[in-house]
């Protein structure tokens, strides 16, 4: 017997276009609903004056028209924000379909997690990963949204002044793949035209070119400076550091720091917090004195063997659920024991994810 009644399962979602692709929203109250209602068959005729639609054409005509009028007055604030999604590889008789790399970068919403600073550097470090192998995976719409969070992630650099160094390897890499795909054109499949991509490529050397010229402004503070507290105290600040370069231009603003920077047991520390024994036996670097020099094997080292990374806050997933989420929000686990089965999923671990 055919089924002839409404789908029973649901009605679907409501969609609006926004600068960052298609994002799901929740009605909050019935003003727009009444805001529709008071666009009637008049109002069409005198901004249309030009086509007159007999009869049902009229009809169509004005069902688009209430829709664009809702979509042009339904704003950011009504944007469902998902803070999890669920990784499904496989179809089930439960679940149809798979969730892919660009669907779950669109969905969780990094535009938000890059004006966090304990999530900045995560959503930097994956950002990097998927132009270095990723890119063409990702779908029209993703990759739209990806420079979309690209360009707020230069623009987020530009005006704190903050972490420019980190944002130029960014896109060292991704104008190296661009330039790549764009000569190889016809070997590899590009989502849009050639010409998108020759723009996106002359607007990551644009930025390349702002960061170049960035100049930040000597700070002028009549306090308590770096300079003024004791010794030790700004030892203790530079042993907290984990990136070698971060030490290398600290050490350049005062001499007293300088000393510091240069001291072999810091930077064997920092060595031993990277990389493993292992690791030093094949790149044991020695001074002309015959000592090791820590500071160069880390420079070394680093060519050859991934840092360890450090990220203040990342995604989460839930073993029991199959979900990814972020910490702070949580997931509706059912599992008896939920602390149990999260783990930490670094940008590495989040693009195999969703490798098939």
């Amino acid at each position: 017997m055919p089924f002839l009644g409404q789908d029973w399962r649901s009605p679907g979602w409501s969609w609006v276009k926004t600068e960052d692709g298609w994002k799901r929203f929740e009605l909050f109250s019935h003003e727009l609903e009444d805001n529709n209602n008071n666009l009637d068959m008049k109002e069409l005729q005198d901004e249309n004056k030009e086509n007159l639609f007999p009869g049902e054409d009229c009809e169509v005509v004005a069902k688009k028209r209430k829709k664009d009028h809702f979509n042009n007055n339904t704003k950011s604030h009504f944007f469902y924000q998902e803070k999890w999604i669920y990784v499904q590889k496989e179809s089930t008789r439960e679940r149809h379909g798979y969730c892919t790399l660009g669907e779950a970068f669109n969905r969780l919403d990094f535009s938000s997690a890059i004006k966090d600073i304990r999530r900045f550097n995560y959503v930097v470090k994956l950002v990097q990963l998927i132009a270095k192998s990723q890119l063409t995976s990702l779908s029209g719409a993703a990759q739209k949204n990806y420079f979309n969070v690209l360009e707020k992630i230069v623009r987020k650099v530009l005006e704190d002044q903050q972490n420019p160094r980190l944002i130029k390897d960014l896109l060292q890499d991704l104008g190296s793949t661009l330039c790549i795909l764009i000569r190889e054109v016809g070997k590899s499949v590009l989502v849009g035209n050639i010409n998108i991509w020759i723009c996106r490529l002359e607007t990551i050397l644009n930025w390349q070119q702002q960061l170049n010229n960035l100049q930040i402004p000597k700070q002028v503070s009549n306090g308590v400076t770096l300079d003024d507290l004791p010794l030790h105290m700004q030892n203790n600040i530079l042993y907290k550091f984990s990136d070698g370069w971060d030490i290398v231009n600290l050490g350049q603003v005062t001499s007293t720091l300088h000393m510091l920077s240069e001291d072999w047991h810091l930077w064997k520390k920092l060595c031993q917090y990277h990389f493993a024994e292992k690791q030093f036996c094949r790149h044991l670097m020695l001074s002309e004195k015959g000592h090791v020099d820590w500071k160069l094997m880390y420079f070394t080292l680093q060519k050859y063997y991934p840092k360890k990374e450090q990220y203040g806050d990342t995604l989460q997933f839930c073993r029991h659920c199959s979900i990814l989420f972020w910490k702070d929000s949580g997931h509706p686990c059912t599992a008896n024991d939920p602390d149990n089965c999260f783990m930490p999923v670094s940008p590495q671990h989040f693009i195999d994810l969703f490798k098939f």
